[in-house]
């Protein structure tokens, strides 16, 4: 009797965990938002189709598991079914936690003005990732949260509960929308799924070890265990110029111990060779007298005079294999580049400062050129003018509201004219000098 009563009241259970599932409906019937906040629709047939997968399994488990309880289970006892049961509700549970961990970017969506900004954003992060016959890109969607930096849930990754992302999920800083600062932490993201698809730290990791001999041990084993942030920071710093620098700068400006901590087991470099390592890489890509500038102004922020010697030997260690870092990196030719370098690969050119500002200047002109412009290419354009001075930070917050919501409009509606749009004009372009 005991025997039955145990396994009917696991029948029962199980029979209410199939009540449970069919309850949890596809994001698009439940969540309400504008068309133009909506997911992009790669990201949004990924998503349904592997959540949905992994219901459907859940399902055929459930009922796998009630009809071998009313066969050969029956002789099995109800230690190993209620150890059965066990494994299917945990799984139950993982399914919910993969639900929630898309539900909570998806929501978002709903918000008023954030919602149309982050489809935007997905739009920035897709044209940010694009390296045509290198990349197979997955589909990227952003979400806003509490913190000061950015983090990134890599397309292709273990999930909770086991299954890979079929997505790439960007977490930006909600303090940073909206500003041109954002493409550093957003494309800085980008870099780390862009270094995972080429194979690139591996690669980079056996070069550094591979380097003539000599030099500072403690130092390049450091940058070995870096690299995974050097190479989104040279994935950020080709993608949108200056204002990758500048954006980190408004990320990592914090109280001195902070800035100068060396967690040597911490992959993130210190802040202070995050900053000078950016302007030298800058440097490298767009030789510009503001990379000098922006690494002195930094350099004043936080003057080493007052760290103690050894902190100090090591800052200024680090400093001095930056060059060779830069050189490295930038010569380097992974495998899955076939035979470009990554300077190469990544094609500067477009993203010079004298023809990010030229750009600038036609777009006074006719402003619904700028509409027309690739949008991680937008963003240099407008952080280049800014830190030149050519732009406010009220204009360029305007500016990047609009931009975002015609990229978003563009992309649910697949326009092909821009006329749709709604352009700024040349008056409204100008920077306010009074400001």
């Amino acid at each position: 009797m005991v025997r039955a009563d145990a396994l009917g009241l696991l029948d029962q259970e199980a029979a209410a965990l199939l009540v449970r599932l069919a309850r949890i409906k596809p994001f698009v019937l439940t969540e309400p938002m504008l068309l133009a906040a909506s997911l992009l629709p790669s990201a949004q047939v990924a998503i349904e189709r592997f959540l949905a997968r992994g219901r459907h399994e859940l399902k055929h488990g459930i009922e796998a598991f009630r009809q071998w309880l009313r066969g050969t289970g029956r002789q099995s006892g109800p230690e190993e079914a209620q150890r059965r049961f066990v494994a299917l509700r945990l799984r139950f549970n993982a399914v919910l936690t993969q639900l929630d961990l898309f539900s909570d970017v998806i929501t978002q969506r709903s918000e008023s003005d954030n919602g149309v900004w982050l489809s935007g954003l997905d739009v920035v992060s897709a044209d940010a990732l694009a390296l045509p016959g290198y990349i197979d890109p997955p589909p990227v969607i952003c979400y806003l949260d509490r913190g000061i930096g950015a983090a990134i849930r890599r397309a292709r990754t273990r999930l909770p509960g086991g299954g890979e992302s079929p997505v790439a999920i960007i977490r930006v800083p909600r303090e940073r929308m909206i500003g041109s600062g954002i493409a550093s932490s957003l494309i800085h993201e980008v870099g780390h799924q862009a270094s995972a698809l080429l194979d690139l730290a591996p690669s980079v990791q056996a070069a550094i070890k591979a380097r003539p001999p000599g030099g500072d041990a403690q130092v390049w084993t450091l940058y070995e265990r870096w690299t995974s942030e050097i190479l989104a920071d040279l994935w950020s710093v080709a993608r949108v110029g200056i204002v990758s620098t500048l954006g980190l700068m408004g990320v990592v400006s914090l109280p001195r111990p902070f800035v100068f901590r060396a967690n040597l087991d911490d992959p993130h470099p210190m802040p202070c060779i995050r900053v000078e390592r950016r302007c030298a890489l800058g440097a490298a890509l767009y030789p510009h007298p503001q990379w000098q500038r922006t690494a002195e102004a930094w350099a004043a922020f936080y003057p080493l005079a007052r760290l103690d010697d050894q902190r100090r030997s090591l800052v200024q260690r680090l400093e001095a294999a930056i060059p060779q870092l830069v050189v490295l990196l930038l010569a380097h030719r992974p495998p899955r580049l076939r035979g470009r370098s990554l300077r190469e690969a990544l094609d500067t050119a477009p993203r010079q400062p004298a023809r990010l500002t030229a750009l600038f200047q036609g777009w006074r002109q006719s402003p619904i050129r700028m509409y027309r412009a690739p949008p991680a290419l937008a963003f240099a354009v407008l952080g280049q003018a800014k830190a030149g001075g050519r732009l406010s930070a009220e204009t360029e917050g305007e500016l990047l509201a609009r931009l975002l919501t015609h990229w978003a409009m563009r992309s649910t509606l697949d326009l092909s004219s821009p006329s749709h749009a709604r352009p700024m004009t040349a008056t409204q372009l100008t920077t306010n000098t009074s400001i």
